[in-house]
């Protein structure tokens, strides 16, 4: 069994097409064909059923494809570890981040070291849900906020702080709470991968719980953001979203004499898998990028 079979196989169900399986291989049509050909007649199996119209994995290719595509990965794994002990950084680097910290500041800090590094292949999937490392296939995710998930093994990037905030026109009209029994009722802007309509706070070592309002629940930092400045509610938001807004005014912070918790930004990688040069050559690029406190809080 040639990897190249493998490989010419595993790109033809992820690309949908032998054509377009061509053109990621850089060979001919024909060749495609001829490699699937020779894995079948090796494996004794059919693995795609093709018409003029549509490419159909069988339930052998279903079978085959799980253990396909992880032999693709541990091969490009042996060569991107051979590669770092001759300190060469090169080969894939899966990652997942959110939405609105991967626009606004991982992908500026990525940039450069890509630039510095062009031999690594880096996948970043940028998704607000609480992705599954190990069975989404990420060498990585980055997380920010508390990670519940026992079998991720965390290391810290940055702090993130969190304020209320709310445009000047909402508390035109609905008043500036000074005190979370004041907070109580105010229209809120949540985030539902945090889950109820409330906010958290610590004074004192206490966790002190404020049920606001039902107003408008989000699943991205960036439209939590715009809805505040759009005057229909108060918002907890971290301060790597909002810094600009609070900076130009359109945005002001409220007070209500305790804090939000402090939260860390965090790179984590499955337990029990060993993390790769490149990706703890990119954890400290990226803690040096932030800064310490980061830059999102400097001013």
């Amino acid at each position: 069994m040639k990897l190249e079979g493998i490989a010419t196989f595993v790109s033809v169900v992820e690309s949908g097409s032998l054509s377009e399986a061509a053109r990621r291989l850089r060979v001919s049509r024909s060749v495609v064909s001829e490699r699937l050909m020779e894995l079948e007649r090796t494996l004794g199996a059919s693995l795609l059923q093709r018409t003029t119209r549509k490419l159909t994995v069988t339930e052998d290719g279903k079978a085959f494809l799980a253990r396909a595509i992880r032999i693709m990965r541990e091969v490009e794994d042996a060569t991107a570890d051979l590669a770092e002990r001759r300190e060469s950084l090169r080969g894939p680097l899966r990652i997942s981040a959110p939405v609105t910290f991967g626009r606004m500041h991982l992908g500026p800090a990525l940039y450069p070291f890509l630039d510095r590094h062009p031999e690594i292949r880096l996948t970043l999937d940028l998704d607000d849900r609480r992705v599954d490392a190990s069975a989404d296939g990420f060498d990585a995710v980055i997380r920010h906020g508390p990670i519940p998930d026992s079998y991720l093994v965390a290391w810290r990037l940055a702090t993130s702080r969190r304020v209320l905030v709310a445009a000047p026109s909402y508390v035109a009209q609905f008043g500036l709470p000074t005190s979370p029994a004041e907070l109580e009722g105010h229209r809120g802007i949540f985030y539902m991968n945090r889950g109820g309509a409330d906010w958290r706070f610590v004074q004192q070592g206490r966790t002190t719980v404020v049920h606001g309002r039902f107003g408008l629940v989000l699943n991205n930092g960036d439209m939590m953001r715009d809805a505040a400045i759009a005057g229909l509610g108060i918002a907890l938001l971290p301060t790597f979203i909002v810094g600009d807004a609070l900076r130009s005014g359109v945005l002001i912070p409220i007070d209500i004499g305790i804090e939000a918790e402090t939260e860390f930004i965090y790179i984590a990688h499955p337990d029990g898998q060993h993390p790769s040069t490149k990706l703890r050559v990119l954890a400290d690029w990226l803690r040096e990028a932030f800064g310490s406190p980061p830059y999102w809080d400097a001013t």
